[in-house]
């Protein structure tokens, strides 16, 4: 592609092209992001590249003007990194990056616009509301059973299950934002495929004693990741098929992790997508190096692949 030659002859400049790798920042995520930054940092000087871990913050512009990267790793979770911000920041810049472009991030952040995508390229969804955090806290916007979410947060920051027969609404912490996203429970065992350029790599199915939230992603032995998935034949070319449809119709680009719930009791209907990570993680017990790995692709290999796939105009 021309983007990844433009991105290569930056780099050819010299001897050793220098990544800047973003990590932290101010997002709910900056603990995961710190952990994912360190990860790629190592892999990529394992790799042969100079690489700068640069904490993202207020004085970002100026610190990269200083360093003068030739290529950004943005392993950023959250708002900011994850959503258009930073993207525009290094567009404005002219520095190469990974992963996807403003409007594709901007889109799959917000989940209720990623969902108006998904339904206009007919992808199976389930149907939500937005509502004031302060109208969930008061009545059952929508009937049980059925999940409270942030609209603009990943990683299951601030989930709420209300399941049938709860006799009161979810309250909802402070923490969260004054809109949020009300959507019908989809039950089922939870399944992820990572789409790596144009193609998909595995079907991964999560299991957990619970609800997979933020600590059963993250934290060791929160979850168990069976790769393969055990599934048929039909659910797992599904699960490719939504994959690259939801990466190419949000615009993604480079690597992109899509989340789906399926219903083993209704068969190809009951699997339903849920949405779509433009920034994977990237911790040891993250589930994209994990199916990398399963295709042959170690995890030094992920990340040069993705700093060669870096450019701009994403």
């Amino acid at each position: 592609m021309a983007e990844n030659t433009e991105a290569e002859a930056v780099m050819s400049s010299r001897a050793h092209p220098t990544v800047a790798v973003l990590l932290g920042g101010p997002s709910a995520e900056r603990e995961v992001s710190l952990s994912s930054g360190k990860e790629c940092a190592a892999a990529l000087r394992d790799e042969g590249f100079q690489v700068v871990e640069l904490d993202a913050g207020p004085d970002l512009p100026a610190r990269l003007a200083q360093i003068r990267p030739d290529v950004v790793f943005n392993a950023l979770h959250g708002r900011w990194g994850e959503d258009g911000c930073v993207q525009g920041i290094l567009e404005w810049m002219g520095i190469p990056y990974t992963h996807s472009g403003v409007l594709a991030s901007s889109l799959a952040m917000d989940k209720a616009r990623s969902k108006d995508v998904y339904r206009a390229a007919g992808l199976p969804i389930v149907e939500s509301v937005l509502a004031s955090r302060d109208e969930v806290g008061t009545r059952h916007v929508m009937p049980a059973p059925y999940v409270v979410k942030p609209n603009n947060e990943g990683s299951s920051v601030g989930v709420y299950l209300v399941m049938d027969g709860a006799n009161t609404p979810p309250q909802l912490s402070d923490e969260m934002p004054e809109t949020v996203m009300v959507e019908t429970y989809a039950p089922g065992r939870e399944l992820t495929t990572t789409v790596l350029g144009d193609r998909p790599l595995a079907v991964t199915d999560i299991l957990t004693d619970g609800w997979y939230d933020y600590s059963a992603k993250y934290e060791v032995g929160g979850s168990r990741h069976v790769i393969p998935a055990d599934i048929p034949d039909d659910i797992r070319d599904a699960c490719y098929d939504y994959a690259v449809r939801a990466h190419n119709a949000l615009g993604c680009r480079g690597m992109s992790r899509t989340d789906f719930r399926w219903d083993e009791s209704r068969g190809i209907d009951g699997l339903i997508l849920l949405e779509t990570n433009t920034q994977p993680g990237m911790t040891p017990t993250s589930l994209s190096p994990e199916q990398a790995g399963f295709a042959g692709m170690s995890f030094g290999a992920l990340c040069r692949w993705l700093v060669e796939d870096a450019s701009c105009n994403r």
